[in-house]
């Protein structure tokens, strides 16, 4: 019996705890261009862009912020939510989806985000309502936004959302703007998808392009390609410690493939210096299993 009682109680701390984690979240605004913003909170960076007679919302953090965000969203504008996009499945983007979700609102995303949204059992108003395979133009009143899907990247279901006339890119986990990213391997992402999507972003810009990244501050062309060599040179040395035979647990220990960068503040973040010299090991392990 007592042991019940302390499973139960455990479990009371545990979920209040979760519940509690977002009470002192403020949701802060930055202006990225005249009527586009990016929200920050507590997860992915949301970008709102309040168009003529449209209002587009990349991204909806987790669903405890919603009313946070609501609140914050009316004092940027009135006019209601049209289009709500979703560069992937993690719930750190999607949370807050059935919150926002409306009679008016439609749910764009990659068909692997609807798969795994519904494969983990989400309600249908969680669910997107147009799915796109490999590109899909958003014509707006005033705009017309681009939403390409990369491949292997972050997760599997990845995409980016390139605002046209305004010139912003909401990059979602593809970028990590000052700091070592996560790839989820179990999600299908992968190193080299990876660098491939970032370059994909680059040729789609331009350098005058403002880029609102999954997580980190608003950032510039320049500032993602100084971040595409950092990944292909911790690739290439780990890709060389596997060839020499070193063994997951040698390279998870080795200080000096990520030294560099990890001076440069890299690994202060969500993943770890040893975490991301794991995970570009264990990908590309997968990779060479699979060609």
């Amino acid at each position: 019996m007592k042991k019940l009682l302390f499973a139960l109680t455990l479990i009371t701390v545990l979920f209040s705890n979760a519940q509690n984690r977002f009470d002192n979240v403020e949701i802060i605004t930055h202006e990225v261009n005249q009527n586009v913003y990016m929200l920050e909170g507590a997860g992915g960076n949301i970008l709102l862009q309040v168009g003529e007679s449209e209002v587009v919302m990349i991204d909806s953090q987790y669903a405890p912020l919603s009313d946070k965000l609501k609140k914050e969203i009316a004092r940027i504008t009135d006019k209601p939510l049209t289009y709500l996009i979703n560069t992937h499945h993690h719930g750190d983007h999607t949370g807050g989806n059935e919150n926002f979700n409306t009679d008016q609102v439609t749910i764009i995303a990659h068909t692997n985000v609807m798969k795994r949204l519904t494969e983990s059992e989400k309600s249908k108003g969680f669910l997107p309502e147009k799915v796109l395979e490999e590109a899909y133009e958003l014509s707006l009143v005033d705009e017309n936004n681009l939403i390409i899907h990369v491949h292997h990247a972050h997760t599997d279901g990845d995409s980016f959302v390139y605002l046209t006339k305004n010139n912003v890119v909401h990059t979602g986990d593809v970028y990590f703007n000052g700091s070592y990213p996560f790839i989820d391997l179990n999600s299908g992402g992968s190193i080299t998808g990876y660098i491939n999507a970032q370059k994909q972003i680059l040729t789609t810009i331009n350098e005058k392009t403002k880029i609102v990244p999954g997580h980190g501050a608003i950032a510039s062309y320049n500032d993602l390609a100084d971040y595409i060599p950092m990944l292909v040179d911790l690739k290439t040395q780990i890709q060389k410690e596997i060839s020499d035979g070193k063994t997951r647990e040698q390279v998870e220990k080795n200080n000096s493939i990520t030294k560099k960068y990890d001076a440069e503040g890299f690994g202060d973040g969500y993943i770890s210096p040893e975490k991301i010299r794991t995970i570009i090991y264990d990908s590309l392990i997968l990779e060479a299993t699979h060609k």
